[in-house]
């Protein structure tokens, strides 16, 4: 669902890309039905950064600094909650990179007491919750983050 600005002249778009493993956010003008600006977050893989492209064979089209500010500012926002794990130690970065490769982020209820033992052994106990969040979204106890409440 699109994101309007408070002008509603402008709204962006947010998608996941599984084959890229990236965020996608597009700035779009909502009169013209066109994507002035998309910004690519990847989330998967450290050594890649996010970039921002334009369309060069597009109409131009002038956009305010303040709209252009919101923008960039809910960028911010997703490579700051998508990425906020690759600013970790090295040796955690690597960590909860072959982990999301290995489990693909996700790890079954029924699974995760065999996984958390594994995590523990190659992860120093107070890093632990900054791992399991990154690499599953959950807990050292097994809840997920976003449901505090539930498994």
């Amino acid at each position: 669902m699109p994101v309007p600005h408070p002008n509603g002249e402008y709204a962006i778009t947010a998608m996941y890309s599984v084959p890229d493993d990236a965020w996608y956010l597009e700035l779009d003008l909502v009169a013209g039905q066109r994507t002035l600006v998309t910004a690519i977050v990847p989330d998967e893989d450290p050594a890649r950064e996010p970039t921002v492209c334009f369309d060069p064979g597009g109409q131009h089209v002038d956009v305010s600094y303040e709209v252009m500010r919101w923008f960039m500012d809910q960028v911010d926002e997703e490579v700051r909650t998508s990425r906020a794990w690759m600013l970790l130690r090295p040796e955690l970065v690597e960590a909860i990179y072959r982990l999301r490769q290995e489990y693909m982020g996700v790890v079954d209820d029924d699974d995760f007491p065999d996984v958390l033992t594994e995590v523990r052994v190659a992860v120093p106990a107070a890093d632990l919750p900054a791992v399991l969040a990154a690499a599953f979204g959950r807990k050292p106890d097994g809840t997920t983050l976003d449901h505090p409440g539930r498994v």
